[in-house]
């Protein structure tokens, strides 16, 4: 059940964070460094007030509409209340743009607002069809959005020269094509009927989300707004590019198992009870292991060539040093995200994320502070892997007086092997090759360290390659 969820899933998410990544190879190429330091500032204000405007509605509508048929009363609820909050979103990033980017806040406000109001209407809509069950919609959406969140932004970069704002705008611009065609599509598919939720029931759920939002800016975006006010957007560039190329890879694989696995998980709580529940997070907890690990490994074997080869010589500075706390930063947050809070979110309780988050936002802050006026972008890195492990250790600790989560000691730790001899085999591959060209040494790496885990894989687990390589043939027979 997890390992089909995830691969409805996978190539709509695999196809976004490939544009992501094809932009950040382009822009970080054709833009100044300071611009591109701003755009990455933009996403990151505009993420953190998402979280409170729209993100935490696609939650309570999963826990709260549904799967199947919605009716046009949830709807227009669930529009009424999205419209309000982000209009308060607005006046906020207005806010935040001036602390952020004084030197240029007119400009960065104007690129988060829009960000804001334009992400809104798309996570609604895709959240709307993701309840409808129509996963084929919401890949080819995904997809259309990924292509022209790539194609309009290089079009804006080429025509007016790389300002931030340009190409701010131009990403904006393709996120609301395609959340218009996303809303038209599942808007047909709503039937007539009342709201099975009530407003008290939508805040009651959705509240405690905002808070939480607020509550988890230490651990999303404090190193980049504290990194930027020490010194420059320059220095966030070069941080946030790292960070890019290491959480791609693994938020894209943990993404599409949590993104089928928490409706499934949401249902399992409901019809079999808690203890089924945490049993099923272990089951998604050594799934993520499995597949991530190996990544994880893989990007700190082969820091070097990766960076060499997709980033321009002004982000190179550190990039052995960087990858190897960045990485395990992003693992450390996915887990937090996709087992042991989703325990808050089955509960209704999602007040309990609060407790759970400010341990680790506090030690994110903190760490910053500390680290980042004498190491840079390292203390950035450093602050960030601090904050997130304490985050999981928090949240699995509130959660587990909730739904304990049994933890897959054996499954995670053949895990670990199996990333340490992926990692091994990707670093002597690419060793051997000298002062080859970067491309060279990275293709060499990872196709040693691809076949030593599929490898081990087959070994280990033969039985669920066998069901993956015949689901992989019959859809290469269907096409």
């Amino acid at each position: 059940m997890l390992l089909r969820s995830t691969l409805l899933y996978t190539p709509a998410i695999l196809l976004t964070r490939l544009s992501a990544l094809l932009m950040l190879v382009i822009a970080t190429r054709l833009i100044d460094q300071t611009e591109y330091g701003l755009l990455t500032l933009v996403v990151t204000v505009g993420e953190l007030t998402d979280s409170a405007v729209s993100s935490w509605l696609r939650i309570a509508l999963l826990r709260l509409g549904g799967k199947g048929e919605i009716s046009n009363g949830s709807v227009k609820l669930a529009a009424r209340v999205l419209v309000v909050t982000t209009l308060l979103g607005l006046v906020v990033s207005v806010a935040g743009s001036v602390l952020v980017a004084p030197e240029r806040w007119v400009e960065f406000a104007l690129a988060v607002g829009t960000y804001l109001a334009v992400g809104a209407l798309g996570r609604f809509a895709l959240t709307l069809l993701q309840m409808q069950q129509r996963h084929t919609a919401y890949s080819l959406l995904e997809f259309f959005r990924a292509v022209l969140q790539l194609a309009l932004p290089i079009a804006a970069i080429l025509m007016i020269h790389g300002s931030f704002l340009a190409v701010s705008l131009a990403s904006s611009l393709a996120v609301l094509i395609a959340g218009s065609v996303a809303l038209a599509l599942a808007s047909r598919r709503v039937v007539i009927g009342p709201s099975r939720f009530t407003h008290r029931e939508l805040f009651a759920l959705g509240i405690p989300l905002i808070a939480v939002a607020t509550i988890s800016f230490g651990l999303n975006s404090a190193e980049r707004v504290l990194l930027k006010l020490y010194y420059d957007a320059g220095a966030v560039a070069v941080f946030a590019a790292v960070y890019a190329l290491a959480r791609q890879p693994i938020d894209t694989i943990s993404n599409a198992i949590n993104m089928g696995a928490f409706p499934e998980f949401v249902s399992k709580f409901d019809t079999e009870g808690s203890a089924a529940a945490g049993r099923f997070l272990t089951h998604q907890m050594a799934l993520m292991g499995r597949l991530t690990f190996p990544v994880v490994a893989m990007l700190v074997a082969l820091s070097t060539e990766i960076g060499g080869l997709l980033l321009p010589a002004d982000y190179h500075q550190n990039l052995g040093a960087l990858f190897p706390i960045i990485a395990p930063s992003v693992l450390f947050a996915n887990f937090t995200s996709f087992v042991f809070e989703n325990v808050f979110h089955a509960h209704k309780k999602p007040w309990l994320q609060m407790v759970a988050l400010a341990p680790g936002s506090a030690a994110t802050i903190a760490l910053s502070l500390l680290l980042i006026p004498a190491y840079a972008e390292i203390g950035a890195a450093l602050a960030l892997a601090g904050g997130t492990l304490v985050g999981l250790i928090a949240a699995w600790a509130v959660s587990h007086r909730l739904t304990p989560v049994p933890i897959p000691y054996r499954d995670l730790g053949i895990s670990v092997a199996v990333a340490a001899a992926t990692g091994l085999a990707a670093w002597i591959a690419s060793a051997l090759l000298g002062d080859s060209w970067p491309l060279f040494k990275l293709a060499a790496g990872g196709v040693a360290g691809g076949l030593v885990f599929l490898g081990l894989q087959s070994l280990l687990h033969p039985e669920e390659t066998r069901a993956l390589a015949g689901k992989v043939r019959a859809k290469l027979g269907m096409a």
